[in-house]
C-alpha cells in the first residue's frame, strides 16, 4: 500500500473517532465562525509579495523527522516577519507531528495573516472543523477526492468564507476544476513515489484556467526556480521543509524570500 493510501485509510478511521468525541454544532460554536477571513488571493495579486506560504510542520513521510523540536511561536512570527505571504500549518498528528491546536494557537497571535491548514481533508466535518479552528485557506487534494467530492467540500468551504486550494498532479485531474476553486496548486511531489519534478508544474500551468491564480508546490528549496516559476506564471509558492529543516526557519525563511524577490525582479 503507497503511504498516500496508507493516510487516507487512517484519516478516514480517525474522522470517525473525532465524530463521536465532538459534535457539529459544537464546532460551530467556535468564535472563528463569525470572523471575516484574510484572503490569500488578494494579497498575491500585488507584485510587491512574495507569494510563499511558508510552512510549519515537524515531520513527514517522506523525510521522517524534520525538526521535532522547532518552536511553533518563534517559527510562525519569523515566517510573518521574513515577509511570507500566508502560513500554512500540519495538523495531521499520525504521520506528520502536527496538531490543530497549532493552528488555533496562531490564529490568536496573527489575526491579520493568512493561515491555511494541510491536512488530508475526505469529509465535510473536517471543513466544519477547518472553519473552527480559525484557517482561512483549506487545501483539498485532488489525487484522494472524486469529482463530486471536490464540487462538495470547496462548496462547504466557501460558504464559510474560506479560500480553497485545489491541489492536482496530473492532467487528467483537470475535470475536477469547479466554480467553487480559489486557487490550483501543482504539487511536484509524486505522492505514491515521493520524487520530486519541477517540469511538473510548468507541464500543467498552460492547462490550467488562465483566471485562476496558480502555486507551486513542493520540493522547492531554490530560489532560482521560483523565480523560473513566478516569469512562468505561478503567483504562489508553498515551501516547509527547506526552512524546517534549518536551525532557524524564521531567519532561513527572510533570506530566501529576500534573494527571490531579487531574483524575479531580473527574469
Amino acid at each position: 500500500m503507497h503511504i498516500l493510501d496508507r493516510i487516507v485509510s487512517h484519516k478516514h478511521q480517525e474522522v470517525a473517532d473525532r465524530k463521536q468525541k465532538v459534535a457539529v454544532n459544537e464546532l460551530e460554536r467556535s468564535p472563528y465562525f463569525e470572523r471575516m477571513t484574510n484572503s490569500y488571493v488578494a494579497a498575491i495579486e500585488s507584485s510587491e509579495v512574495s507569494g510563499v506560504i511558508a510552512e510549519f510542520k515537524r515531520k513527514s513521510p517522506s523525510k521522517s523527522a524534520i525538526n521535532l523540536e522547532a518552536d511553533l511561536s518563534q517559527v510562525v512570527s519569523g515566517y510573518i516577519d521574513g515577509h511570507a505571504s500566508a502560513i500554512s500549518i500540519l495538523t495531521d498528528a499520525h504521520f506528520f507531528g502536527g496538531d490543530d491546536d497549532y493552528l488555533s494557537r496562531m490564529r490568536k497571535v496573527h489575526r491579520h495573516t493568512p493561515l491555511l491548514r494541510k491536512e488530508f481533508i475526505i469529509d465535510e466535518y473536517q471543513v466544519i472543523e477547518t472553519k473552527a479552528l480559525g484557517a482561512d485557506l483549506i487545501l483539498l487534494i485532488s489525487e484522494i477526492l472524486s469529482k463530486s467530492e471536490v464540487q462538495r467540500l470547496a462548496s462547504l468551504a466557501r460558504s464559510f468564507g474560506m479560500e480553497v486550494l485545489l491541489e492536482m498532479h496530473s492532467a487528467d485531474q483537470l475535470e475536477k476544476v469547479c466554480e467553487h476553486i480559489s486557487m490550483i496548486g501543482v504539487n511536484n511531489r509524486d505522492l505514491t513515489t515521493f520524487e520530486v519534478d519541477y517540469e511538473r508544474s510548468k507541464n500543467l500551468y498552460d492547462l490550467l484556467p488562465p483566471e485562476m491564480p496558480k502555486v507551486a508546490e513542493s520540493g522547492l528549496s531554490e530560489t532560482d526556480t521560483c523565480a523560473m516559476l513566478y516569469a512562468y506564471g505561478f503567483r504562489g509558492f508553498l515551501i516547509g521543509e527547506q526552512f524546517m529543516k534549518q536551525d532557524n526557519p524564521g531567519e532561513s525563511c527572510a533570506a530566501f524570500i529576500a534573494d527571490f524577490m531579487t531574483k524575479r525582479q531580473a527574469v
